[in-house]
């Protein structure tokens, strides 16, 4: 299994993955910022869609705020694991809280991104949720979540890595998953790319900005 250079290469890869989507009628291509944008950017070019974001934010557990607990989504969709909850006790009260905090900041970055263009419709589209690769896939269940409620007709998950057992499980609730690359042990989505830098806020900008006007 290769390394991808970088999201842009591994956009390029997946595109080619995807190529029975290509020309499809409603087909818009949805970025989990911000890591996957790039990689979107990319596929959208290729297939010749749209393409917007879906954002998407970790829930982490209060006072170990590296540990998720669920996300939360574009539209109000939360995903929440009920076992991490459950074993670590966290009160409801602390759960809403978070829960509030992240669908905040949700709509925050949906106004930074997209600026005063309004987010595609999604009514009767097939959604092609593209992000940089898949751990636990808490954040890509809510986006399937996400895209549902805003009326997709078919939810269709692309990225470049993942774990197959967040990929089994995402599977279950997505029309389709198309994933090149599947290694038995995953520890990290970032040990799979020679330069993993992180995606600024403004690189997501200027994607959208392209796209919109092309």
């Amino acid at each position: 299994m290769a390394l991808f250079r970088d999201r842009a290469h591994a956009g390029r890869e997946l595109a080619a993955a995807l190529e029975p989507y290509a020309g499809r009628e409603g087909l818009i291509v949805l970025g989990l910022p911000r890591g996957g944008v790039p990689v979107a950017a990319e596929v959208a070019r290729a297939l010749g869609a749209p393409l917007d974001v879906l954002v998407v934010r970790k829930l982490g557990v209060p006072g170990h705020e590296e540990l998720a607990m669920g996300a939360v989504a574009s539209g109000g969709g939360v995903v929440l694991n009920d076992d991490v909850v459950a074993h670590l006790g966290v009160p409801a009260a602390a759960v809403r809280q978070e829960v509030e905090r992240e669908q905040a900041e949700v709509a925050r970055r949906e106004a930074a991104y997209r600026g005063d263009r309004p987010p595609l419709d999604l009514r009767g589209a097939t959604a092609l949720l593209v992000d940089d690769g898949v751990a636990t896939g808490a954040t890509v269940l809510a986006a399937v979540q996400a895209a549902r409620a805003a009326g997709a007709s078919e939810v269709v998950v692309a990225v470049p890595v993942g774990a197959p057992d967040s990929l089994a499980r995402i599977a279950r609730e997505a029309d389709d998953v198309v994933c090149p690359q599947r290694p038995r042990a995953l520890r990290s989505v970032g040990e799979w790319y020679l330069d993993f830098a992180q995606t600024s806020d403004e690189e997501v900008r200027q994607a959208l900005a392209a796209a919109a006007s092309a």
